[in-house]
């Protein structure tokens, strides 16, 4: 035990190693800072009223009147910039109650704890939909996430499609295979016959249960050996919901728009039919684009846009 004197004030060794102890629980807690910023963060997001709602349902849940969807973005959005703060890289997810509800039900967890929504929320950045966060607000980063979330659903689906498309009954080939190569290979037809500019695609696929939609966006430049930017993941959901047209060989379509820089839009158009991918006519374009899907009523065309016709982009030769 330290000598202390009769006034209670501590010798010169114990001052000293006061100041040793006080030094050593600082450089701990500058290092365990230093280390909190090697540890990324995940945040689980509601994205609309209605998953917050369900979520308020919880005791534990930190809000409790559905009517503070507004207040929760808000707290959230001041977590966020925290974190950022702090240099702490923070991934956002997409948090459903209703798959949080059935994985606490398959891993026999309580729902109502603040443990469990962060074990879920934590395993959500394998197998979810995740964004990293890098300052943007609120109202840019909740359709981004939910975009996401579309596009990963719409790729399970179509993966799914391709899966159950089993072989050729005349050569054998692996149809959901060989479907994929050969969209992939469209795609890049489709790039390459686009011409500097940027170029919106859609490409919807009518199935069973649902419609298939993937959208994707390319910016080529002028310089011959300059690649064209295409996003990672739309490119591979596109090819995929391209691939299950392709293997299911039923209808569907492709639509490109062309934006260049000093003259109007252009709009190319393609009929997927019996697994090939045809072009249409300026005319069949122009019908298209200017009859509304629902009613079948016909829209004005846009002031400006030039409808023309597709070009061929379907590697000739046989096709499963």
């Amino acid at each position: 035990m330290p000598h202390r004197n009769d006034t209670g004030t501590g010798t010169a060794a114990d001052t000293g190693a006061g100041t040793r102890g006080h030094r050593s629980r600082s450089r701990s807690t500058a290092r365990r800072r230093a280390l909190r910023r090697e540890v990324p963060s995940t945040v689980g997001l509601l994205t609309d009223s209605q998953d917050f709602a369900a979520m308020c349902g919880y005791r534990s849940f930190g809000f409790d009147h559905p009517a503070d969807y507004t207040d929760y973005l808000h707290h959230v959005d001041g977590l966020l910039r925290s974190l950022s703060a702090r240099g702490i890289h923070t991934t956002v997810v997409l948090f459903d109650p209703g798959e949080y509800a059935e994985y606490c039900g398959e891993n026999g967890l309580d729902p109502d704890t603040s443990e469990t929504r962060t074990r879920f929320t934590a395993e959500l950045t394998g197998s979810g939909t995740a964004l990293p966060y890098t300052g943007q607000p609120l109202d840019e980063l909740v359709p981004l996430l939910v975009d996401a979330a579309v596009r990963r659903a719409t790729w399970e689906y179509a993966t799914a499609v391709l899966a159950r498309a089993g072989r050729c009954a005349d050569c054998g080939d692996d149809i959901g295979h060989a479907s994929f190569d050969r969209a992939a290979d469209t795609l890049e037809r489709l790039v390459a016959g686009a011409g500097p500019g940027h170029h919106h695609f859609v490409c919807s696929i009518p199935t069973e249960e649902e419609q298939l939609v993937a959208v994707l966006h390319a910016d080529c430049g002028g310089e011959p050996d300059t690649p064209p930017y295409i996003d990672d993941r739309e490119s591979l959901a596109f090819v995929t919901v391209l691939a299950a047209g392709l293997a299911l060989g039923g209808p569907g379509g492709l639509v490109m728009r062309s934006t260049t820089e000093g003259r109007g839009d252009r709009v190319h158009g393609w009929r997927l039919d019996r697994g090939r991918l045809t072009a249409l006519s300026a005319a069949s374009v122009f019908d298209a684009y200017c009859t509304d899907a629902g009613t079948g009523d016909l829209v004005s065309p846009e002031p400006g846009v030039e409808y023309c016709p597709g070009y061929e982009v379907d590697a000739p030769g046989p096709h499963h």
